[in-house]
C-alpha cells in the first residue's frame, strides 16, 4: 500500500523542522492548509516554526485552532507549554506541561520541564516528583511507552495489540499487564481487567499500584466487598498513606457505610487540612447518604480551599436544586478564562456555569456554557456514531421473529427460568431513576444499582467471537445450546445477588441494557422489562446538559445524541414486533401526569399486588447514586418536562436530528 501524500509532506516537512529550514517548512506547511485549514499535524507543526522563529502570536493562533480540532491534546498541551517558556512566563508554562502530562502521562518532556520550573521556583519536592517520573518513564520499555501514548491519543486496538505482543514475549512483565487491563476496561471487558490484575499482583506482592487498580476494576464490577478487602488491606499495610485512607473510605462509601468512609476522610483532612480532593469525596458521600446541607458545606470548603478546583462546583451543581450566589458565577467565570485550569476543571466549570444561567433564565448563555462543556468532552472521545448504528442494526438483523419464537417462544424458552430480575431501560434522564425508586418502594423489590453485568457479558461475547475469528456478537448466540444459555443466566442471578437484600425481585436500571434485549430474552426468558421513555427532545437535551460520570459518550454532541435517540427508537420497536407484549414502555409524562395510574399498571405487569408506599416513593431511604438523586427524594414535580422548550432556539440541530421520531409522535 502507498503511502499517502500527505503523509509524505508531513514527513518531509518534519525533516525540515530538525534541520532548522523554518521558512522553508512554514511555506509547504501553507500549502497543506490551503487545502485542509484544518490539518491538524499542519497546524501542530506551523506553531513549531512560528516559536523557533519568535513569532509567538501566529504560535498562539495555531494552538488555539488545534484545541478546537480532534488532535492529540496532550502535544498541544506541551507546545503550550514550550511557547510559554520562550515567551518567560513560568507559571503558565508549568500548569500547561502538568497538563499535558495528565493527558499523556509519557511525555517526557513535559516532566523535564517541570522539573526544571520547579526547582526554579524553589520547589524541591515537587521537583523530585517531577523528576523521578522522567526516570520511571525511561526505564520502561519502548514498546510500552508507545502503548501509554496511543492510548493517550484514544488509538486503542493498536495500543493493545502492541501490548499483547510484547505480553507473548514478556508474560511475567507487571507494567504490560497494568496497561492491558486498562485497556480491557477502556473495551468493557472488566473480568478480564480483573484476571490481568490479580495475576499482576500476585507477580509483584509489594506493588501498590496495581493492588489500587483492582480495587477500581473491582469497584467497576460493583464486587464492592471485595474491592473494600483488598483497599482494607492496603491501609493496613500503609495506614499513614492518605491516598490509600481515601481509598478505603470510597470503598466504604461503596458499601454503605457513610458513618466510616466520612470518619476516614476527616481522618485524611487531618494530615491534610483543607484538601479540596478529600472535600469533594466527603460531599459525595454525604449527598449519597442524603444530607445535602452538610454535603453543600463540604463542596463549598473545597472551593474555599482550592478555587482552581473545578470538580466541587459542578458537584454543587449536580445537586439539582442548589442556586450559586452571583459571587460564585462572577469567580467561576473568571476562572474559566485562566488556561491553567486542568482540562477536568474547564468541564466542570462550563457545566457548572450553564447550570448556573439556567436558574438565572438567561438560556442562551446558559446553552452557551453547556455546549462548551459538551464540545470539551467531545475532544476527548472516541464516539463514533455510525458504528454505534451499526451495532445496534446487528441487533435486529440477527434476533428475527424467527429466532426470538424458536428460542423464547411458549414452550421453547431456554435459559434461567428466574423471575427475578426487573430490567428498566432507555436512555439517561428519561426517568428510569423515578421508576426505580418507585418500584423499589414495593415490599418485594430490591432496588440496586446500574448493573454493568449485561453489558460486561455481551462485550465478552463480542471479544469472544473476535479472538476465536469466528461469528461476531451476536451471531455466534446461535451455536450456544439450552445449558450455555443457562449458564448464562444463572451466571448473571449469581454475579448481582451481592446487591439484593432478600425480595424475592430485584431492579437492573442500567439504561445502556436496551442494546441487548435479545441477549437478555436468551439467557433470562422470564425477566421484566420496563422501557423508560421520554419526548425526545426533552430526554435529549436533559441529557446533553448532564455530565456523566463514564458510558454514555453520545451525550456530547446533539446530533450524536439525536441519531442515538433515532436509533433507540427504531431498535425498541423491533423488540416489540419480534416479542410482542414482552417489554412495558412507561412514558414520564404519563407518571407526571397521573402517578398512581402508571404505578398500578408498573405493578401489574410486573405481577406485584399494588402498594400504597409506591406513591410515597420519595420517603423511601436508599442510597441513590445517579444524577436524579435529589430528585427522586421529592414528591412528583411538572417543572421539567417541558424545561427544553427554553432552550429551543439553540436545538435545531438536536430537532431536525430527531425529525423521524418526532413526526412519529405527532402523527
Amino acid at each position: 500500500m502507498s503511502t499517502p501524500p500527505a503523509v509524505l509532506a508531513t514527513a518531509d516537512i518534519q525533516k525540515k523542522i530538525t534541520a532548522g529550514d523554518f521558512a522553508e517548512a512554514l511555506q509547504d506547511i501553507a500549502g497543506l492548509l490551503a487545502i485542509d485549514p484544518q490539518h491538524g499535524e499542519a497546524l501542530y507543526m506551523a506553531a513549531v516554526c512560528y516559536r523557533y522563529t519568535q513569532q509567538y502570536d501566529k504560535a498562539q493562533d495555531c494552538l488555539d485552532s488545534l484545541m478546537g480540532l480532534p488532535y492529540d491534546r496532550g502535544r498541544v498541551y506541551q507546545e503550550q507549554g514550550h511557547l510559554h517558556v520562550a515567551r518567560h512566563s513560568p507559571d503558565k508554562a508549568l500548569a500547561a506541561f502538568a497538563n499535558a502530562c495528565q493527558l499523556n502521562p509519557v511525555l517526557v518532556a513535559s516532566w523535564k520541564n517541570q522539573h526544571r520550573i520547579l526547582q526554579a521556583m524553589g520547589r524541591p519536592n515537587e521537583a523530585r516528583q517531577a523528576l523521578a517520573q522522567v526516570q520511571r518513564i525511561q526505564a520502561l520499555p519502548r514498546a510500552l511507552v508507545a502503548v501509554t501514548d496511543l492510548m493517550a491519543q484514544g488509538k486503542l486496538l493498536k495500543a493493545e495489540s502492541i501490548c499483547r505482543k510484547f505480553l507473548r514475549a514478556n508474560p511475567t512483565h507487571v507494567e504490560a499487564m497494568r496497561l492491558l487491563a486498562d485497556l480491557a476496561v477502556q473495551f468493557g471487558a472488566l473480568e478480564e481487567a480483573e484476571f490481568l490484575l490479580d495475576s499482576a499482583a500476585q507477580f509483584e506482592p509489594a506493588n501498590t499500584q496495581v493492588k489500587i487498580d483492582l480495587v477500581g476494576v473491582l469497584r467497576k464490577r460493583q464486587k464492592f466487598a471485595a474491592a473494600l478487602d483488598k483497599a482494607q488491606e492496603l491501609h493496613a499495610a500503609h495506614p499513614d498513606n492518605p491516598q490509600l485512607t481515601s481509598l478505603l473510605a470510597i470503598e466504604k462509601m461503596q458499601m454503605g457505610d457513610f458513618d466510616g468512609a466520612l470518619a476516614l476522610f476527616d481522618a485524611v483532612l487531618e494530615v491534610l487540612p483543607g484538601d479540596p480532593v478529600t472535600l469533594t469525596s466527603r460531599g459525595h458521600a454525604l449527598k449519597t447518604r442524603g444530607d445535602q446541607q452538610q454535603a453543600i458545606d463540604s463542596y463549598t470548603a473545597a472551593i474555599a480551599s482550592s478555587p482552581w478546583h473545578g470538580e466541587a462546583y459542578y458537584a454543587l451543581s449536580n445537586l439539582k436544586t442548589y442556586r450559586f450566589s452571583a459571587e460564585q458565577t462572577r469567580q467561576m467565570l473568571a476562572l474559566e478564562q485562566r488556561e491553567e485550569l486542568t482540562p477536568a476543571s474547564k468541564v466542570h466549570i462550563a457545566f457548572a456555569l450553564g447550570k448556573a444561567f439556567e436558574d438565572e433564565q438567561d438560556y442562551a448563555r446558559s446553552f452557551e456554557f453547556y455546549a462548551r462543556g459538551n464540545w470539551l468532552k467531545r475532544q476527548q472521545s472516541n464516539y463514533d456514531a455510525d458504528k454505534m448504528s451499526e451495532e445496534l442494526q446487528a441487533q435486529q438483523r440477527f434476533f428475527t421473529r424467527e429466532v426470538m419464537a424458536a428460542r423464547t417462544g411458549q414452550g421453547s424458552a431456554e435459559g434461567c427460568a428466574a423471575p427475578d430480575p426487573i430490567f428498566i431501560v432507555g436512555l439517561p434522564r428519561a426517568g428510569s431513576t423515578l421508576l426505580e425508586q418507585i418500584l423499589s418502594s414495593h415490599s418485594q423489590v430490591d432496588g440496586t444499582l446500574e448493573l454493568p453485568n449485561i453489558l460486561s457479558m455481551a462485550q465478552t461475547l463480542r471479544r469472544q467471537g473476535r479472538d476465536a475469528d469466528g461469528a461476531g456478537y451476536p451471531w455466534l448466540l446461535q451455536e450456544f445450546d439450552q445449558e450455555q444459555l443457562r449458564a448464562l443466566g444463572e451466571q448473571y442471578i449469581s454475579d448481582t445477588r451481592m446487591h439484593r437484600q432478600g425480595a424475592p425481585f430485584f431492579i437492573d436500571k442500567m439504561p445502556n441494557n436496551f442494546r441487548h434485549l435479545g441477549l437478555i430474552k436468551f439467557i433470562l426468558p422470564n425477566a421484566k422489562i420496563i422501557d423508560a421513555r421520554r419526548h425526545p427532545m426533552a430526554c435529549c437535551f436533559s441529557g446533553f446538559k448532564q455530565l456523566f460520570a463514564e458510558g454514555q459518550e453520545f451525550s456530547y454532541d446533539l446530533r450524536d445524541f439525536g441519531r442515538y435517540y433515532n436509533d433507540y427508537v427504531t431498535l425498541m420497536a423491533h423488540w416489540d414486533a419480534v416479542c410482542p407484549g414482552s417489554v412495558l414502555k412507561v412514558q414520564y409524562e404519563d407518571v407526571v401526569a397521573n402517578l398512581e395510574e402508571q404505578v398500578a399498571r408498573i405493578l401489574d405487569y410486573c405481577g406485584l399486588p399494588f402498594e400504597p408506599r409506591c406513591l410515597n416513593f420519595y420517603t423511601t431511604e436508599r442510597a441513590v447514586r445517579t444524577a436524579s438523586s435529589e430528585q427522586v427524594r421529592q414528591p412528583i414535580y411538572r417543572d421539567s418536562v417541558e424545561q427544553w422548550v427554553h432552550y429551543r432556539p439553540f436545538l435545531q440541530t438536536l430537532e431536525e436530528t430527531l425529525a423521524p421520531t418526532l413526526s412519529s409522535i405527532k402523527g
